[in-house]
């Protein structure tokens, strides 16, 4: 690596609009995110999983799609 043509990596801290912090290294002073793996739906179990199939069978009743006719 050549000198002094990086950027200085430090340790900076990074602040979800949850509230939680935490620590890593960048080259950025301070890091603000709006969502982080402490209140992410998916990490946190909470994620909705939407069942398509029904939705499915009623759009096709409703427009008189049905296959047995």
């Amino acid at each position: 690596m050549k000198a002094g043509i990086h950027p200085t990596y430090k340790e900076t801290s990074v602040s979800c609009a949850c509230g939680n912090t935490f620590k890593t290294r960048s080259t950025a002073e301070d890091i603000h995110v709006e969502i982080c793996s402490a209140c992410h739906p998916f990490f946190t179990g909470k994620q909705k999983i939407l069942d398509t199939e029904g939705r499915v069978e009623k759009f096709m009743q409703k427009y008189g799609m049905n296959k047995k006719k």
